[in-house]
């Protein structure tokens, strides 16, 4: 199989990171924005358009991952007015860096990418971060984004680790995204035609395993770990169905639920669409030694 032209190649990851909005996107998420329910004063067109206007700066050739972050950032906000995809960019950014090469193995290569991000990284993604003010973040002690960065981005990720998923991948080589996620999207797609019903096996299996960082920082422990136990039963359902509609109207149910109460794991969609993205990759990567 011979290898695409480079700007061919972008096109190619730009289009598997919009088309992994989309698909995450019309999967329903209980709790997220999704085509059959918006909410949290957001809707899937904010999202729609922010995919859209971050896929350029995310993918651009040669960019250092701080930039890419940086710049799918600044050009969300120039594309809806808010932060919509903060999380997804961070995710995403080292992934579309490490397909750039087109290498035989996804993961290898990221590795390596989070291995070489310097303080400069780390300076553009604080200035992101600042940008997208993202719900509950708060100063500090070590390595604060509202002051200039002193060590590499990866370093900085590593700190936070302990309060945010997110920065857990930087530490990690993204384990959650190749380890949970890419396994329980494919055990999805293995038993139902229906993309969407593998989408939602993935970010439940997400939600139950783990509290999501963002319903941590604004509802605290308790109502965190009460959404994985929550998820973790209707992921058993999800299991045993095989068929989205057969469990659709009780996903809607504790999607309306969660929202009411102004609920939105955030994390665990980030991680979903980080997720897609990584698989999609995967299967467009000039090679079929890509494994898992």
């Amino acid at each position: 199989m011979s290898e695409p032209a480079p700007d061919a190649w972008q096109q190619r990851i730009a289009a598997a990171f919009v088309e992994a909005c989309r698909d995450e996107l019309a999967a329903p998420k209980p709790g997220n924005v999704h085509v059959f329910a918006d909410g949290h004063r957001m809707t899937t067109a904010d999202f729609e358009l922010s995919a859209a206007a971050a896929a350029g700066p995310l993918t651009a050739a040669g960019a250092r991952v701080g930039q890419r972050i940086l710049g799918a950032v600044e050009a969300t906000f120039a594309a809806v007015g808010s932060n919509t995809n903060l999380g997804i960019v961070l995710l995403c950014a080292p992934l579309a860096a490490a397909a750039e090469p087109a290498p035989h193995d996804l993961r290898t290569a990221l590795v390596k990418v989070l291995g070489a991000l310097d303080w400069e990284d780390a300076e553009l993604a604080f200035r992101a971060i600042v940008r997208a003010l993202p719900a509950g973040l708060g100063h500090a002690e070590r390595f604060d984004v509202f002051a200039p960065a002193t060590v590499s981005l990866r370093e900085a990720m590593a700190e936070a680790a302990g309060r945010d998923r997110i920065a857990l991948q930087y530490a990690t080589g993204f384990a959650d995204i190749f380890e949970r996620g890419v396994p329980a999207l494919a055990a999805g797609l293995a038993v139902s035609l229906d993309r969407r019903f593998a989408v939602l096996s993935a970010y439940l299996g997400f939600l139950a395993a783990f509290p999501d960082s963002h319903i941590l920082r604004k509802h605290g422990a308790a109502a965190a770990e009460q959404v994985c136990r929550d998820a973790a039963q209707l992921g058993e359902r999800v299991q045993t169905a095989h068929r989205l509609d057969d469990v659709l109207p009780a996903v809607l149910a504790w999607d309306a639920e969660l929202k009411q109460a102004g609920i939105n794991p955030g994390t665990s969609a980030d991680l979903t669409v980080a997720t897609l993205f990584a698989h999609r990759l995967r299967t467009i990567l000039p090679t079929a030694r890509n494994s898992d």
